[in-house]
């Protein structure tokens, strides 16, 4: 329960780095980076039920998203794909990051890398594409057009992910990565 509030408390933090807004009102934050470590370093059940204990303090109205934004409105704005793609990227991502080799630090971090590009960077995209087709009505390539200027700064936080995972492994490396138990 500890790490479930801390993650959703890594996620209000993230949102306080200054966001980039682009066309449509979609902002580039940082905290598409506490989804993947969510998912990656909680696993899939524990990686939602932060992603879940953020979004309902975010509609409770606390201002926890980029630019001190809160409340029920945000979940009808153009990215509010994004904001509900969190709980099911973490899923993803810890779900994959189960399933990955753990054995060493270095297999951490490239299993944390390909779960962070799967689940953290696709499953997420996949979401807000269909957010800004839902609620800005655009049509599918223009959706996608509009969500490519993201994927450059999201590759980086997969490899921040992937340097953060390595770190825990070599200074904890009992920890049960995407909630696995650790190897022997």
């Amino acid at each position: 329960m500890a790490q479930v509030a801390l993650f959703a408390a890594l996620m209000a933090v993230l949102g306080l780095i200054p966001k980039i807004d682009l066309p449509m009102g979609v902002p580039i934050t940082a905290q598409s980076l506490g989804v993947m470590l969510a998912g990656v370093l909680l696993g899939p059940r524990r990686g939602l039920q932060a992603m879940l204990l953020f979004l309902a303090a975010v509609a409770a109205g606390l201002p926890l998203l980029s630019g001190g934004r809160g409340g029920i409105g945000v979940f009808m704005a153009p990215s509010a794909g994004y904001l509900l793609g969190y709980p099911v990227a973490a899923f993803i991502t810890g779900l994959l990051m189960r399933r990955l080799p753990t054995q060493s630090p270095r297999t951490v971090a490239l299993s944390a890398f390909a779960a962070s590009v799967v689940g953290g960077l696709l499953a997420l995209h996949a979401m807000g594409v269909t957010g800004l087709m839902l609620l800005a009505k655009l049509s599918l390539p223009q959706a996608t057009l509009a969500t490519l200027a993201f994927v450059p700064g999201d590759f980086i936080k997969c490899l921040m992910c992937a340097v953060i995972a390595h770190s825990v492994a070599r200074g904890m490396p009992d920890w049960a990565f995407g909630g696995k138990p650790a190897t022997p």
